[in-house]
């Protein structure tokens, strides 16, 4: 299980090594996504809170990657952080995430990206529910839930 102090490691001596790299050009991106999961995922944009369609979702599943497809994390994980956007503690594999020091907006956060791809997901915050303590805060627009996908698979 993943803590604050592997986040930071990660943030700062690197992240591990995905278990695959998918890279296309900017218009390939364009064309595959909505202009607004292109914002997001692309530019590194965030959704207003209480907006995105997952927010309030707990259905039985898995939360892939709106870009490439990769699994990031288990319904079983997600919780009502009371924040406005989906929120998870633990990814679904610790190499599915890649995550980065960031100094905008004048405050010091580690954001979260698809660790195949590089979409940009959200933040993650040590504020979380035990055991971890982590709090993974993510865009609704930079994943779809995928219901087939239940925990036994």
């Amino acid at each position: 299980m993943l803590n604050w102090k592997d986040i930071i490691s990660f943030s700062v001596n690197g992240n591990p090594e995905p278990d695959k790299r998918v890279e296309k050009t900017e218009a390939d991106w364009k064309s595959q996504l909505t202009p607004e999961q292109y914002r997001i995922t692309r530019q590194k944009g965030t959704e207003r809170p209480h907006s995105g369609a997952l927010c309030s979702v707990y259905d039985e599943g898995k939360y892939n990657c709106i870009c490439c497809g990769t699994p990031l994390f288990d319904s079983r994980i997600k919780f009502s952080s009371g924040t406005g956007w989906p929120s998870f503690t633990q990814p679904i594999k610790p190499n599915a995430i890649k995550y980065e020091r960031d100094d905008s907006h004048g405050m010091v956060r580690v954001e979260v990206m698809c660790n195949t791809c590089d979409a940009h997901l959200g933040h993650v915050f040590p504020d979380g529910p035990e055991p971890s303590g982590l709090r993974y805060c993510i865009n609704s627009e930079s994943m779809t839930l995928d219901k087939e996908a239940t925990n036994d698979n």
